[in-house]
C-alpha cells in the first residue's frame, strides 16, 4: 500500500511513546492521521504539529471507541490504516507475601483484568471496528483495501517475573493476529503484529541513567534501548509490503528476557 495523502489511518495510543513516534512518520509522508487517546492535552499538542486529528477515546469503552471512529472518519474519511499501540504494563507475581507482614497475597484480580481489557479487548475492539469500516472501501491497485498494524510485546513470548496479565495480554494479540488475518484475507485486509522490545519511551522516562544504562547491556546488539522511530519505520513497512500477512515480528536487538 502507498503512503501518500490520499489515504486516512488511526493510530491508538498516539499522545506518546511508539503510537506517537507512528503518527508523526504517518503524517511526514501525507497521510491523513487521528489520533486516540486518553490524554487530552498531549495528544492536542501532537495533533496541530501534525495537522492531524486528535479523539479523546476510551479504548475499553464501546461507545467511546464508536464516537472516536465517526469523529475521525467525518473529517478524514474512512481510514485503510490501523496502527494499535494504546496498552498499559502492571506488575504482580501469582501469589507472594508482604514483605513486612509476611501474609500471602496474590495478584489483584482489578488490575489482571483492566490490562486484558486494554491491552487485549481494546486491540481487538479497534481492530473489529475499523476492519468494519475497510469493507466499504473499493481495493487498491496495489491489492490491498486496507492494513492493520497491532503491538504485542518480547513479552509475549519470554515474560518476566510479575509479568502474568502484561504477558497474557500480548501473546493473545500475537496469537490473534493470524486468525485475524485469515478473517480478512478475502476482503484484502492485513494484519500483522510487532514485538517490541525495550524501548525508549515515556514508560522509562523517569527511570534513573544508571536503570536504563543496564537495560541496555542486556541488548545483544546493538547495547541501547529500541528508538520510537524504529517501531515506527518497522509499522510503515509493514503497511507497505503487500506480501506481508499474519506475521508477528520480533523488534528487540536479539534480547530473551532473563525471569527478573
Amino acid at each position: 500500500m502507498k503512503l501518500d495523502s490520499s489515504l486516512s489511518a488511526i493510530v491508538t495510543g498516539a499522545a506518546s511513546g511508539l503510537g506517537e513516534a507512528t503518527a508523526r512518520a504517518l503524517a511526514a509522508r501525507g497521510v491523513r492521521v487521528a489520533i486516540f487517546d486518553l490524554s487530552a492535552e498531549r495528544g492536542e499538542a501532537v495533533a496541530r504539529e501534525i495537522k492531524g486529528l486528535f479523539c479523546k477515546v476510551d479504548v475499553t469503552n464501546e461507545a467511546s471507541v464508536d464516537a472516536g471512529f465517526a469523529k475521525a472518519r467525518a473529517a478524514h474519511g474512512q481510514e485503510r490504516v490501523l496502527v494499535n499501540c494504546a496498552g498499559i504494563a502492571n506488575g504482580f507475581k501469582t501469589a507472594f507475601r508482604d514483605r513486612e507482614s509476611g501474609e500471602a497475597r496474590h495478584f489483584p484480580m482489578a488490575d489482571f483484568e483492566r490490562a486484558i481489557q486494554i491491552n487485549l479487548i481494546g486491540t481487538f475492539r479497534c481492530i473489529a471496528k475499523s476492519a468494519a469500516g475497510m469493507l466499504a472501501l473499493p481495493v487498491l491497485p496495489e491489492g490491498d483495501r486496507g492494513a492493520i498494524i497491532n503491538t504485542s510485546s518480547v513479552a509475549a513470548e519470554d515474560g518476566q517475573i510479575g509479568q502474568a496479565a502484561y504477558s497474557a495480554s500480548k501473546a493473545a494479540i500475537s496469537g490473534m493476529t493470524l486468525p485475524i488475518a485469515r478473517d480478512l484475507m478475502n476482503e484484502a485486509i492485513r494484519v500483522n503484529t510487532i514485538l517490541p522490545g525495550i524501548f525508549a519511551t515515556p514508560l522509562l522516562a523517569g527511570l534513573p541513567t544508571k536503570v536504563t544504562d543496564a537495560l541496555a547491556a542486556t541488548v545483544p546488539h546493538p547495547k541501547r534501548l529500541g528508538l520510537p522511530e524504529e517501531y515506527a519505520a518497522l509499522a510503515l513497512s509493514m503497511i507497505e509490503i503487500g506480501y506481508l500477512n499474519g506475521a508477528c515480528v520480533r523488534l528487540d536487538g536479539a534480547i530473551r528476557m532473563a525471569p527478573r
